[in-house]
């Protein structure tokens, strides 16, 4: 595999995951924005807690409006808390929800069968089962989860 092959692989693979992702609660007009841009966001927050909306869009290279979108729809699902800077009390910060909320639990139980079976062009039980092995090996080996331990951010 050379790296523009790695490269449509990790795109591909992210299409299956957005794909496999469960809607949210409510139409679209209340949650504006894109599965992508919200997950990038809930990551950002993930790995640096206590952070303004524009910190994670100059780490992130979004625009500060997508990021404030995906903050505000991640607020809803009560994935994440905002709470004013101690030393500006202008600037609100941002950091993971301590609890699970709903929404978080709701997407770490979808499954990918569906979508996998789809993007496969098959319901093949043992190609299925190949394919879903070999995706929880490459989690475990490069993004050091198991298969049911990635994060679950809406």
């Amino acid at each position: 595999m050379n790296a523009v092959e790695l490269f449509l692989l990790g795109r591909t693979l992210m299409k299956l995951g957005e794909d496999a992702m469960p809607e949210p609660p409510g139409s679209a007009d209340r949650h504006p924005g894109s599965t992508r841009l919200t997950l990038i966001v809930a990551s950002d927050i993930a790995t640096h807690p206590d952070t303004a909306v524009g910190e994670i869009a100059t780490r992130t290279g979004l625009p500060q409006s997508q990021v404030s979108t995906a903050v505000a729809r991640l607020k809803e699902a009560g994935s994440v808390l905002a709470a004013p800077d101690p030393s500006d009390r202008r600037r609100m910060l941002v950091r993971q929800a301590d609890d699970r909320s709903e929404r978080v639990a709701q997407v770490r139980a979808a499954g990918i069968g569906r979508t996998l079976a789809s993007a496969l062009g098959t319901d093949d039980p043992e190609r299925l089962d190949q394919v879903a092995s070999a995706l929880d090996l490459l989690a475990r080996h490069l993004v050091g989860v198991g298969p049911k331990d990635g994060p679950g951010h809406p």
